[in-house]
């Protein structure tokens, strides 16, 4: 049984990770959120010690280390707004845990060169949570595209999920601390279009707004034409009433369906990576650095060819 930290408890995707550490049989001893609203936790380690101040955290957590306590950090969890993820992945290296870091696992992608340098000078090992790339779906999916030697495909990524007015108000609405739309709703998309038809030859971005950005892509094996938004009213008209959110990936005109299986996603990243077999800083550069490079570019004139599909995009419906 491994002992666990998690920081950003309070945060939505916190609840992933302690069922995670629960079904793989090991035990959370510390947590860490400078909001208390963490009652969660009493579903699965009522127990662990509970800290609003990240130094009282990490004083708890470095004594339990110099002390050997059977309450030694073997695991950080890292939940925390985006931002954050890089000081505090440098945080669990130097109580002598490795990370378990949600993505992105940093804003840019200078900073995975200096984490790498710090990774190789510490005992603990950094892993990143990429986990469309262990459904059971998806899998079935990229070996089938790996047997079709080398045909090229064309595909359409859609995603829109309306936020409220709350939303800029917090971290989350802020580029400098979430890397805006395409980093803070797209990199696991972004992650599983590379991971799926290989590297980006030709990247444009035709759309660059606050709440949306779209363009086109065009990596190894494919062609891709992409579209992400926060706005209610590009969701499609057909989408049912009370459902704010929409999704669709198809290739060849063929819907990818993975709308289910997500419960148990991150229970597998977590027995991969205790099992020495987790996505490490190299698996994550190539979407951290598509990102960054949509974040920064200068947006251009789409071409005749390209063919944009939701009515917030302006042409045709979806």
């Amino acid at each position: 049984m491994k002992n666990f930290a998690l920081t950003g408890l309070a945060g939505y995707i916190a609840p992933r990770h302690l069922k995670a550490i629960r079904d793989t049989g090991n035990r959370l001893v510390a947590a860490a959120d400078p909001h208390d609203s963490v009652g969660i936790i009493d579903s699965y380690f009522p127990d662990a010690a509970f800290f609003t101040e990240i130094e009282r955290f990490d004083r708890h957590i470095s004594k339990m280390r110099r002390q050997d306590s059977k309450e030694k950090i073997d695991y950080m969890s890292i939940c925390s707004p985006n931002y954050l993820h890089d000081a505090q992945v440098r945080l669990a290296l130097r109580v002598g845990a490795n990370a378990i870091c949600e993505k992105p696992l940093v804003l840019n992608p200078w900073n995975l060169d200096l984490l790498q340098e710090i990774e190789d000078d510490s005992v603990g090992d950094i892993n990143t949570i990429l986990q469309l790339r262990v459904h059971p779906s998806l899998l079935e999916l990229r070996d089938r595209i790996r047997s079709e030697n080398g045909r090229r495909h064309a595909v359409r990524l859609t995603y829109i999920t309306s936020r409220g007015k709350w939303y800029k108000y917090s971290w989350k609405g802020d580029p400098v601390k979430s890397g805006g739309v395409s980093t803070n709703i797209g990199i696991h998309f972004f992650d599983l279009l590379m991971w799926l038809f290989g590297d980006v030859e030709k990247n444009e971005v035709h759309i660059s707004e606050e709440e949306r950005v779209g363009g086109f892509m065009a990596l190894e094996g494919a062609d891709v034409e992409w579209y992400l938004s926060l706005k209610e009213n590009d969701l499609p008209e057909r989408t049912p009433e009370g459902q704010s959110t929409y999704r669709s990936i198809t290739v060849d005109g063929e819907e990818i369906e993975f709308s289910g299986g997500f419960d148990d996603l991150h229970t597998r990243v977590y027995e991969k990576t205790l099992d020495d077999d987790g996505f490490t800083i190299e698996d994550a550069r190539p979407s951290i650095q598509l990102v960054h490079d949509i974040r920064n570019a200068t947006p251009q004139q789409p071409s005749e060819s390209f063919h944009p599909f939701v009515k917030g995009y302006s042409l045709e419906e979806v």
